[in-house]
């Protein structure tokens, strides 16, 4: 599969959580052009910090590959991963991101650190940021806009 063709499928998940109310960040991830774990944010439902959308896709892909190394994957996520994230895919040893809005406020695979990149630490994972961003940053935004449109009344 293309990048496009991931961050589609990212969006899809993103998309979800919008529905659910949650911040719409979708993830994919793929081994060998094949979509393996897909999943989106869940922190309102499930009352937990840690339910980025990475983390629950990086788990479901561990599950279906039968190991924690994900050297053969690509993880797609439509917004740049926080520290958090972007700690994570360097212990699943994730083997590239792409990755579509900036994130610059908390963005650590391009904006403000590069932690997948970093060689300092044992795993290098290449991060390709920018694709699909205006599709990826519009979901993000309505979602941003709807928040504040709620506040104000």
């Amino acid at each position: 599969m293309t990048n496009e063709e991931l961050m589609r499928e990212a969006l899809k998940e993103a998309a979800l959580a919008l529905a659910a109310g949650e911040l719409p960040v979708g993830c994919v991830i793929a081994r060998d052009g094949e979509i393996v774990a897909r999943a989106h944010n869940e922190c309102e439902g499930q009352g937990d910090a840690t339910a980025h959308a990475e983390l629950l896709a990086i788990r479901r892909a561990s599950k279906a590959a039968g190991d924690w190394r994900l050297n053969r994957c690509t993880l797609c996520v439509t917004l740049e991963p926080c520290p958090m994230c972007a700690g994570a895919i360097v212990q699943a040893r994730v083997g590239r991101v792409v990755y579509g809005a900036d994130n610059p406020e908390q963005g650590c695979a391009g904006s403000l650190y590069r932690i997948p990149e970093d060689p300092a630490f044992p795993h290098f994972c290449p991060c390709d940021g920018g694709v699909l961003a205006e599709e990826c940053r519009a979901l993000l935004d309505g979602f941003f806009d709807g928040r504040r449109k709620k506040i104000n009344v």
